[in-house]
């Protein structure tokens, strides 16, 4: 005998009809109302403006439980991947749901790495674009570009082209992220280096010179690879729910990986650890100091507000930035007293210390965020501000593209058509022009 399905039921008042809608329950997380006979058995849609209280799809790739401030990839742990993972096989895991063996790590590395050069063709796709344009600007026209690269027999429901779609995205990013800052700075294209690490071949493609010998710290190579362990993937945010969106036409990856990118782009989303910096710099330019601008913060009259504390989602702890605190300080200690940014160090940490130990933001659970630390950790190795988000690009990629591949192998998944609760006019008649007063 079949168990019997639990289900809650919704009535209409003004009618008296009823309709009972399946509960879902998740392997973890909060239990989901099937709405989807809603409209066709009782004529009503649903109203969630930003999808706050609405899953959009079902997913294996991440679970977030902002309550308790738990991130897992795969069930594991952020924690634990941050700590004996790499970015790469982070990589693999999110693609493929399993931590890859031996063979299949070296496998996978290899095809990533031999993707990592860009056809020739779009160095002069970069030299369409104004010397003082934004890199971010810039990579969402060469990633969308890529997709008049790598046309030839697509079919997004062949595994084999979804495959090397997938690799190349990856592969590829580093250096469209390196060159977008080369081009800004007028220097020449680096071509990639097959011997070196994901994160190592970025820093070098970024900032070295053919004039002269550039091996990237093993200290900064460390603090990008956690960087971008950290910023992987984080469920149905703006930007992955945007590459669901745009991929639910059966747009081609890159396409749908471009529009993500401008969905990271907007300041709200992508720009929180600029917005810490830039604050970082006002506080420092001005003539007050960091108790002022705490005291600021708490006043309720005040629209003055401490970037990088407090989230959206988790509304405990960042456990991301739990993680990456203690790399901020090491970092800041390698760097060394002297630093041209010491004074920015200094009132960051000052101000991480009085907010962790003063009532008003321990009682309202406004600690730091990665957001306070990664936009420190950054500006520590020399990347400058406009390229924080592409950074972030970089790593949420591999979060994109998962979830994409994802979307195409799922077969309840269906063209993203969201609906809306209509406040306009009544209907009209259309009145000549000049007839209307």
């Amino acid at each position: 005998m079949s168990e019997k399905k639990e289900t809650v039921t919704l009535t209409d008042n003004s009618t008296g009809e009823s309709i009972e809608l399946p509960i879902i329950r998740p392997t973890n997380g909060i239990p989901t109302i099937d709405v989807r006979s809603l409209y066709s058995q009782l004529g009503y849609f649903t109203f969630d403006p930003g999808f706050v209280s609405t899953a959009s799809c079902r997913s294996k790739i991440t679970f977030l439980d902002g309550e308790q401030g738990i991130l897992q990839y795969g069930g594991y742990p952020i924690e634990q991947l941050a700590e004996q993972s790499n970015y790469l096989e982070v990589c693999y895991l999110l693609l493929h749901g399993e931590l890859p063996s031996a063979e299949e790590y070296a496998e996978f590395k290899n095809d990533i790495t031999y993707h990592t050069a860009l056809h020739e063709a779009l160095k002069r796709f970069f030299s369409g674009f104004r010397r003082d344009a934004h890199p971010m600007a810039i990579m969402v026209g060469v990633v969308g570009a890529l997709s008049a690269f790598y046309h030839k027999h697509k079919n997004l429901h062949d595994e084999d082209y979804r495959h090397k779609a997938v690799h190349r995205l990856i592969a590829k990013m580093p250096t469209i992220a390196a060159w977008s800052y080369r081009y800004a700075n007028g220097l020449p294209f680096t071509y990639p280096q097959n011997h070196l690490g994901y994160a190592e071949n970025f820093l070098h493609m970024t900032f070295s010179l053919p004039t002269e010998e550039y091996v990237p710290d093993p200290f900064f190579v460390k603090a990008l690879d956690l960087i971008m362990i950290l910023h992987a993937d984080h469920e149905q945010n703006a930007s992955t729910s945007t590459v669901r969106l745009a991929g639910s036409s059966e747009s081609n990856p890159f396409a749908s990986i471009s529009a993500g990118i401008a969905s990271l782009w907007g300041p709200a989303h992508g720009g929180a650890n600029e917005a810490v910096i830039k604050m970082l710099v006002d506080i420092v330019e001005s003539d007050n100091d960091v108790p002022y601008y705490i005291n600021r913060a708490k006043d309720k009259e005040d629209r003055f507000r401490l970037m990088g504390f407090g989230h959206r989602v988790y509304k405990n702890h960042d456990p991301r930035a739990t993680i990456i605190r203690e790399t901020c300080h090491q970092l800041l200690e390698h760097v060394g007293k002297g630093s041209e940014y010491q004074e920015l160090f200094d009132t960051a940490v000052e101000i991480e210390r009085i907010a962790l130990e003063d009532d008003y933001f321990v009682s309202r659970n406004l600690y730091p965020n990665v957001d306070f630390y990664s936009g420190i950790i950054l500006l520590a190795m020399g990347i400058p501000l406009n390229m924080f988000t592409v950074i972030f690009a970089m790593s949420r990629s591999v979060g994109w593209i998962s979830h994409w591949n994802e979307m195409i192998n799922d077969p309840e998944s269906k063209i993203g058509r969201p609906r809306q609760l209509y406040e306009g006019a009544l209907p009209r008649d259309f009145v000549e022009i000049d007839q209307r007063s």
